[in-house]
């Protein structure tokens, strides 16, 4: 069972306190073994391992590693204790005895007892948030501390290290860059991102986990790597659930509520959960254009509503065999009000405003199979997963003008998507002996996407003269075939893998059935990883990959994203894929109190894809923002996160990135190239009060960057949230007020095109007030449904 970074903390004082006494025999022997979950027959990492004397003494010690295996070695002759410890694990103890007949003692394998009393309930929350180091990931286990920040998962990524939310459009980057793919337990999905973090209830997220160099199992999409939302999970025997609801109040109010309800009797698991989130969000900005001494004023209003239905269940056939089924059915409901006012200050041209409403409802389906089976060597086994996701949306929308020149009448546009994509994979892991193990794979994906569109309005054609706006119909289809193979051995301090994925792919892009685009390219995407660990307090990690960037929808669709009467934002249907090939070196330092995580990377890139912004040519006041290929590129940084305790009422999770990027791009009818150094630091404190009673308070500075068109001023906000547990810690009820000094804003200053200044805001000064609780019979909680917890084979998400 994976413990929460809390425990993690616990672990290290034991293990990093434990001294050797002085001899009194010469140290002639060891003992080892492997400790698992007695229920779940799965490994328990880090572990504590003691060894005393028969009076009692301290000797020695250690840690259990990742696989759950241990060794203490230098064990001196006579009888001694031998105790295994785990929070929330029954002690395991058993006198042992070192003679020089009987040097290594062997224990095998030690199956630890879980403390059913201290852990009643469903899958329980940690206190506080913590981060956590291994081999191919960061994890942060996310904590009350941090759910309290807001009601969904938008509104807590910017507190995670190395990631960023744009709050104006929603879009995400990891490491200052946008190729990043975003998944679900491990499974790609079929929304929007901006709109699937949104609809998220931060209550709902056990930990997120931070994949930059992914190795050859997985699917190698997303330049900056892969972000895993893991969900709560529960299994409990009998029938429980958790029921949290939270309110967020800034100017408008916004209402989230999930319940989680869990049945598990015999061979069969069933659970299901809803959640929602409805809520109206306001923003608003400025551009001012210095040279025609004109401004735009924006003001932008959403009414969203959305609804997540998830069921399931698991049938355990036998004690090899399982068979998992699920389903995903995500209902959303968007209402916008948009409001352009352009002022020309000195007369040039006609004021004008225009009005934008929209209505947008979407449906998105997910239904998952899966089947297991474990052969009788431990970790021997073989699985097949299929999974099929449908996306439907339709959107119409109005725009109203008022003054300007007259030319271009009030007019609709109607846009419906459907999209389609199935996967279906295999995997096989060999565990060829103790310190080596085989994975080998084969994946086909196949996606559809179908975009209609229809408007009533007029456009200028090429001769000036004003035509009817044709109707559009887009349709891509990409198909990839892909195989994997890895090989990894694990030896007494160093451990290694190595890896290659082989994939195949088309792409065909038609417009108004004409073929505009089609493409065609086979690659071999290598990984490999070395692990070195010189003692229980220090790791080194060395990993390098090559991945893709395939063209996301948006960048591809030739149909209108959006538009104001002096921008419009449409995608280039010829974009050919980027390749990334990066390196990748992280060390962790154990304290007693805590540990410390620095790395570095760097990523060599080819056919960069990149904005471009072009002046229209039948109207030089009017920009066009799209997407192109460019030269190959480089960026490098350095990232460092570390959790301590100081005192007993007092823990801080701190967080600092660095990283520099040469970004090259069409701005006008000039090839631009900026180098944008940007850094980003996160503080966030946790302080006991009481028992029941904890106070937090987050920082976060984001330093000035560098876009094509702008530099970013900085950005910097606070939060100060209290949480009070009641009902024997059954019950919480958390307050949180975002952005206490009201400071966070997105402002900049541009020289291209022309000459602009400007700021946008958005609703950050809030407060959140949240209800949790838990209930259900709770027996033997280690029981949990085994349907693949950190199971991210499925590799990126968000690729069309």
């Amino acid at each position: 069972m994976k413990k929460l970074m809390t425990l993690w903390a616990l672990v290290l004082c034991y293990a990093l306190n434990a001294q050797t006494a002085p001899e009194k025999a010469p140290a002639i022997g060891s003992v080892s073994g492997k400790v698992i979950d007695k229920i779940l027959q799965q490994p328990i990492p880090y572990a504590t391992i003691i060894v005393k004397s028969s009076e009692g003494e301290m000797i020695t010690g250690g840690i259990t590693s990742e696989n759950g295996s241990f060794e203490v070695k230098k064990l001196p002759e006579g009888r001694m204790l031998f105790q295994i410890q785990f929070v929330g694990y029954k002690t395991y103890s058993r006198d042992i005895e070192i003679s020089r007949q009987n040097r290594k003692l062997e224990l095998g394998t030690i199956a630890l007892e879980e403390e059913v009393a201290e852990l009643e309930g469903v899958d329980v929350v940690a206190e506080r948030s913590t981060i956590e180091q291994k081999i191919d990931r960061k994890v942060i286990n996310v904590g009350k501390d941090l759910t309290t920040v807001g009601a969904t998962a938008a509104d807590i990524m910017n507190n995670i290290p190395s990631v960023n939310i744009d709050q104006q459009t929603g879009n995400i980057t990891l490491r200052g860059n946008a190729n990043v793919r975003v998944m679900v337990d491990g499974k790609l999905t079929n929304i929007p991102i901006a709109q699937l973090l949104q609809q998220i209830p931060s209550t709902s997220i056990k930990s997120i986990e931070l994949i930059t160099n992914p190795s050859a199992k997985y699917n190698p999409e997303g330049m900056s790597g892969i972000i895993n939302i893991v969900l709560h999970k529960n299994a409990n025997i009998g029938f429980n659930g958790n029921l949290n609801m939270g309110l967020t109040h800034g100017i408008e109010a916004k209402f989230n509520t999930s319940l989680d309800l869990n049945y598990r009797n015999g061979k069969f698991n069933i659970y299901g959960n809803y959640g929602t989130n409805i809520g109206k969000y306001i923003n608003d900005g400025r551009i001012f254009r210095v040279d025609e001494n004109s401004e735009q004023f924006f003001d932008f209003n959403n009414n969203n509503k959305s609804h997540l239905f998830k069921g399931g269940f698991d049938f355990y056939i036998n004690e090899k065999n399982t068979f998992s089924f699920f389903t995903n059915q995500n209902l959303f409901n968007g209402k916008g009000l948009g409001i352009t006012d352009i002022v020309y200050y000195n007369g040039d041209f006609p004021d004008e405003i225009q009005f934008f409403n929209n209505i947008n409802d979407n449906h998105s389906q997910q239904y998952n199979l899966d089947y297991k089976r474990d052969f009788a060597k431990e970790g021997h086994n073989i699985e097949l997963e299929i999974d099929h996701n449908r996306f439907e949306s339709d959107e119409d929308a109005n725009f109203d003008f008022e003054g300007g020149t007259g030319i271009i009448p009030d007019y609709m546009d109607f846009v419906d998507i459907e999209r389609d994509q199935t996967f279906i994979n295999l995997d096989y892991v060999n565990p060829l002996s103790e310190k080596s193990k085989l994975e080998l794979g084969a994946e086909a994906r196949f996606f559809n996407t179908d975009i209609d569109y229809q408007s009533t309005g007029l456009t200028f054609n090429a001769n000036g003269n004003l035509r009817p706006t044709p109707s559009t119909n887009f349709i891509y289809e990409m198909d990839i075939y892909s195989a994997y193979a890895t090989f990894g051995q694990n030896f007494e301090k160093w451990s290694y893998q190595i890896g290659a994925r082989f994939e195949d792919v088309s792409v065909k892009a038609d417009t108004n059935t004409v073929r505009a685009f089609t493409d065609k390219y086979t690659q071999i995407y290598p990984s490999a990883f070395i692990v070195y660990r010189p003692g229980e307090k220090n790791q080194y990690q060395l990993s390098v990959s090559r991945r893709v960037d395939r063209p996301g929808l948006e960048q591809v669709n030739p149909i209108r994203e959006w538009a104001t009467p002096l921008i419009s934002s449409f995608g280039n249907p010829s974009l050919l894929p980027q390749f990334t090939n990066s390196a990748e070196f992280n060390y962790t330092r154990r304290l007693k109190n805590g540990s410390i995580t620095a790395g570095v990377f760097y990523r060599k890139i080819e056919d960069e894809i990149n904005r471009a912004v072009y002046i229209d040519e039948l109207d030089e006041n009017k920009l066009i923002l799209t997407f192109d290929n460019f030269d190959n590129n480089s960026s490098f940084g350095f990232e460092m996160s570390s959790n301590y305790r100081p005192t007993k009422w007092w823990n801080f999770n701190a967080s600092f990135d660095l990283f520099s990027q040469k970004q090259r791009g069409f701005v006008g009818t000039d090839e631009v190239e900026v180098t944008n150094t940007a850094w980003n630091a996160r503080m966030n404190n946790n302080l006991i009060a009481t028992k029941n009673l904890t106070f937090s308070i987050f920082g976060f500075y984001r330093g000035k960057n560098k876009t094509l068109q702008f530099d970013v001023e900085p950005m910097y906000f606070i939060n100060a949230g209290a949480r009070y547990s009641f009902a024997q810690k059954k019950g919480t009820i958390s307050l949180n007020f975002n952005d206490v000094f009201n400071t966070m804003q997105f402002a900049f200053d541009g020289r291209l095109p022309f000459r602009q200044t400007g700021d946008f805001n958005w609703e950050s000064n809030t407060v959140f007030v949240g209800l949790s609780y838990r209930f259900g019979s709770g027996k033997n909680r280690a029981l949990r449904r085994k349907n693949r917890d950190d199971n991210t084979k499925q590799g990126s998400g968000g690729i069309l």
